[in-house]
């Protein structure tokens, strides 16, 4: 059987953690910063752990980051 590809598009964006959790950046900061409040802006600093319902798909996609 055929090795299974990893989408190119999930490898540069997660990663997955050594517990297993797929870390992502905050969502909401790609561009309109100027109408964000500073809080928000402060608080979508770094990156987070996907909730269950997302990780399960991208590790459908990264099939042999587990």
């Amino acid at each position: 059987m055929p090795k299974m590809k990893t989408k190119s598009s999930a490898k540069k964006r997660f990663k997955i953690s050594a517990t297993g959790k797929v870390i992502g950046s905050q969502a909401g900061k790609q561009h309109g910063m100027i109408k964000r409040t500073n809080k928000f802006i402060r608080n979508a600093r770094g990156t987070q752990a996907l909730s269950e319902p997302d990780a399960k798909i991208i590790k459908g996609f990264m099939p042999y980051d587990r």
